[in-house]
């Protein structure tokens, strides 16, 4: 008799310390568990969005002379950015453009962040009304001075940190 109750007691204490550790162990597996999808989900994203800027150009007439073309009273570069993969890309604004002379480039933050001066950049799609795959996306770096003529660096990273690079002279 004595026996059966000493095994009784063990058994409710083995139960009691699997519940606990069950208990302890459930939640973190599940939040890890969680944390991997989610980081799949970004890495697939990430993966189906892609940027390539195709082309760069500025206000210049034939002789390489800087121009007012579009008569705002700035001097503007233009970047020519196609996307790529496979998802539209949302929120244009939010993305971060670098531009500047090689080895000495800037962030340079959109209109809606530049408090009234520049340079600042402005967007446009070409051939779509979103930044819908195969869409073009025409950024425009405003300057209120002439550029020297030397080579530029230009960077595009998009909200989900996609990017790409760019090298070309003026």
């Amino acid at each position: 008799m004595e026996n059966s109750i000493v095994t009784a007691f063990g058994i409710i204490a083995a139960v009691v310390c699997a519940v606990l550790v069950f208990n302890a162990i459930y939640p973190a597996v599940v939040s890890s568990s969680d944390a991997m999808s989610n980081m799949g989900h970004r890495m697939d994203e990430r993966m189906k969005s892609q940027v390539r800027i195709i082309h760069a150009g500025a206000e210049l007439d034939g002789s390489q002379t800087w121009q007012d073309g579009n008569g705002d009273g700035d001097f503007d570069v233009y970047l020519w950015v196609k996307n790529i993969g496979s998802l539209r890309i949302a929120a244009v604004e939010s993305c971060d453009v670098f531009f500047g002379p090689e080895g000495d480039f800037q962030r340079i933050p959109h209109r809606s962040n530049a408090d009234g001066s520049g340079p600042y950049w402005t967007w446009e799609i070409e051939n779509d009304s979103e930044w819908n795959p195969t869409a073009t996306c025409k950024i425009t770096i405003h300057y209120t001075t002439i550029l020297p003529s030397q080579r530029y660096f230009a960077r595009i990273v998009t909200p989900t940190g996609v990017s790409d690079d760019y090298y070309f002279s003026m």
